[in-house]
Order: structure tokens, then C-alpha cells, then sequence
């Protein structure tokens, strides 16, 4: 029971400190922090992993199958926020008609 309160409140910890981080940033550089912190989606997906791993009941099982889920879609989002954040600076291709050649 106290090792369920003691990861309970790391996680509030870990939510209200990474909220008050990600509003202090400007709206501006969000997609950058977001490409630039994939990485870190990649650790969470490990961990994430990890946990479910070593899960014994039902209910840590559920609990870490889902984490694993969330976890893959931020890190698949991250990299899908980031090639369409460098697609922006590609020079565009103008297309010729074709004709008068």
C-alpha cells in the first residue's frame, strides 16, 4: 500500500512539474521542444516496457499495457510533429506545364 502512494505521488509530482515547465515556454517554440524531446519519448516507451514487464496482477498488467500504448503514440506523434515541421523549410517544387518547351 505505501509503495502505491509513493508512485502516486511521484506522478502528481512528475505532472504538476511538467506542466508548469511546458506553460512557461512560448507558444512559438513548442513544436521544436516537442522534436527536440524525442528521445525522451523513447525512454518512457522503455520504461513503460519495463513496467509492464514486471507487472504480476491483472491490473498492473492492464495499467502497463496502456502506458506502453500511450507511450508508442507520443513518441510516433513526435516524429510525425517533426517531419512536418522540416517539410515547412523543404524549398517547394514548381511544376512545369509542360508546354512552350
Amino acid at each position: 500500500m505505501i509503495e502505491g502512494l509513493a508512485a502516486l505521488y511521484i506522478f502528481m509530482l512528475a505532472g504538476f512539474t511538467g506542466y508548469e515547465i511546458i506553460s512557461k515556454v512560448p507558444v512559438i517554440l513548442h513544436t521544436p521542444l516537442m522534436s527536440g524531446s524525442n528521445f525522451v519519448h523513447g525512454i518512457v516507451l522503455v520504461g513503460a516496457m519495463f513496467a509492464l514487464g514486471i507487472a504480476e496482477t491483472t491490473t498492473e498488467q492492464i495499467i502497463g499495457f496502456i502506458a506502453v500504448l500511450l507511450g508508442a503514440g507520443n513518441a510516433v506523434g513526435g516524429y510525425v510533429v517533426t517531419e512536418r515541421m522540416l517539410e515547412m523549410f523543404k524549398p517547394s517544387k514548381k511544376e512545369s506545364s509542360g508546354e512552350g518547351s
